[in-house]
């Protein structure tokens, strides 16, 4: 019954569009979305290949390649749909973290875009004065400092492309090359900056000469783009990118935020008793609050859409990613009996998970295929092998092995932050499966909640476009006419029990026990 209120609720409204661009590491989709949070049309174009990888550890992708993309999902929604096309009021757009673009003073690239999954490492370490590293040394953060430094392309550039660095005029996110494209700004959102630049959470605004980590990311203030907050006009569509896009000129661009940052908003998770789960390339598990909780020692809290505010957020770096590799590896049957059906091959992955019951007989996966800054050795591991184990076992092994990193996860985000939290809600490809979504209730026993479409990313950033245009006085009036919940798992606590007796005695001790071996591993093949 409330349902059918809220909807009745919701038609009340005139019924206004925005067309939102999801720029995506597999994707791009087009998006017309109205102020209902109905996704009304949508075209689709992948991303073929993802990106490409010139030696180890690298992941490059030409950044006119992602505009190019969107130019042509931006052509078949105009054909597919001229009538709403017509009625589009602005644009807004939200992209992949953590992916840089160097360009010169024409806006051309310079050099291949470094995507997100680029692992490549500087050998140096931060100019830090003597004070400055006798305070880092004395909080225990001079280790992680140097990490970081050399973790950031910009530095492995400085190092062995300074030619390159030189020509830099700015160092952008692919968010702000492709803002530029569309409007012939240079500019950015303050819920885009994820990545290894020298961002400050707090203030949303570059760091200055004075702070103390500023030395880890040494991007010449030059070489910044100029920020805005979400909601923010970034400028106009320019008369060539309206005949790139069929677009007409001088409609405005509203800043929104990364992926990320509009998947939790996208989702309605504006409080902090709401956790918000990622089941993408990359999976999360991320909150809202007004406090600045860092997820972990020393790693901030990204700028949320919503100003005032953060979202403390763990990653799983090869999230989903890991069922793509299952699927290119393992599932040929799989890919073929699926083009007999009709049917995606995660589909019929996801409809044989239930052939193996909860925790695959012992097999249990660790997922981390690419370290992190708590986690620097790490490597991806599976344990507990039998003679009963299948292929699907495999699967559904990680499945349960992003989880449990998940747990961990939501567990630290409720030990820094001092709260509970009481119900999840999920996005991201792999919510689009009841199988995987029971699973996940069942292993964090709490409910888990589906909101009316996975295209939660384009949700987030629609809001973002309506309450800058003024459709809405602001983000909680936003979320209440433009989120609702579809779908509600209940979590059985009998197969928590057991979900829980293997995360705390043996998924939590998995690192510890083989990081030795990992650090040694490392050490042979560098």
């Amino acid at each position: 019954m409330e349902g059918k209120q809220f909807t009745q609720e919701k038609q009340e409204k005139k019924e206004r569009i925005v067309l939102v661009f999801d720029v995506g590491t597999q994707s791009t989709r087009a998006l017309l979305i109205n102020n209902r949070g109905s996704i009304l049309a949508k075209a689709q174009k992948k991303h073929e290949p993802p990106y490409v990888s010139p030696d180890t550890d690298y992941a490059e992708q030409d950044a006119q390649f992602y505009y190019g993309k969107l130019c042509e999902a931006a052509l078949t929604l105009k054909e597919k749909e001229p009538e709403r096309w017509a009625r589009v009021e602005a644009v807004s757009l939200t992209a992949i973290r953590s992916t840089c673009v160097c360009v010169d003073r024409e806006g051309t690239p310079i050099r291949p875009a470094f995507v997100w999954l680029d692992n490549r490492k500087a050998e140096g370490t931060p100019r830090f004065s003597q004070l400055s590293r006798i305070m880092l040394k004395a909080v225990g953060m001079e280790q992680t400092a140097n990490m970081q430094y050399r973790k950031a392309q910009c530095n492995w550039m400085r190092e062995k492309e300074p030619e390159n660095w030189e020509k830099t005029y700015k160092y952008l996110m692919i968010s702000g090359y492709l803002i530029f494209r569309l409007t012939g700004k240079m500019v950015d959102s303050a819920a885009s900056m994820v990545g290894r630049v020298p961002f400050d959470h707090r203030t949303r605004t570059w760091q200055k000469k004075s702070d103390l980590t500023r030395p880890v990311f040494p991007i010449e203030p030059e070489k910044l783009c100029e920020i805005v907050e979400p909601g923010e006009m970034l400028g106009r569509v320019s008369a060539k990118a309206a005949a790139d896009t069929g677009l007409p000129e001088g409609l405005p661009l509203i800043a929104s935020g990364s992926d990320k940052a509009c998947e939790i908003l996208g989702l309605g998770c504006i409080t902090k008793e709401k956790a918000a789960i990622s089941f993408g390339t990359t999976a999360t598990v991320t909150f809202t609050t007004d406090a600045y909780v860092e997820p972990e020692r020393f790693i901030p809290p990204y700028a949320s859409v919503m100003r005032g505010h953060f979202t403390p957020e763990i990653e799983i770096f090869r999230g989903y990613w890991l069922v793509s590799w299952f699927k290119r590896e393992f599932a040929a049957k799989e890919i073929e009996t699926a083009q007999t059906l009709g049917i995606s091959a995660e589909e019929l992955l996801n409809r044989r998970l239930k052939e193996v019951p909860a925790g695959c007989e012992g097999l249990i996966f660790q997922p981390y295929f690419t370290p992190n800054t708590t986690m620097p050795v790490a490597k991806g591991a599976v344990i507990g092998f039998s003679d009963v184990h299948t292929r699907i076992h495999i699967y559904r092994a990680i499945i349960e092995g992003i989880n449990f990193a998940l747990m961990d996860g939501l567990k630290l985000l409720e030990k820094q932050s001092g709260h509970k939290f009481l119900e999840i809600y999920v996005g991201g490809g792999g919510a689009q499966s009841d199988e995987i979504c029971q699973i996940t209730a069942d292993m964090f026993g709490l409910p888990v909640i589906r909101t009316q479409t996975f295209e939660v990313s384009g949700i987030g950033s629609a809001i973002a476009a309506f309450v800058g245009m003024g459709e809405f006085t602001d983000y909680e009036e936003a979320v209440g006419s433009m989120v609702f919940k579809k779908d509600f798992f209940s979590p059985d606590m009998q197969q928590h029990q057991i979900y829980n007796t293997l995360y705390e005695e043996i998924f939590r001790n998995i690192y510890g026990r083989l990081s030795p071996l990992y650090q040694r591993l490392n050490d042979i093949y560098k």
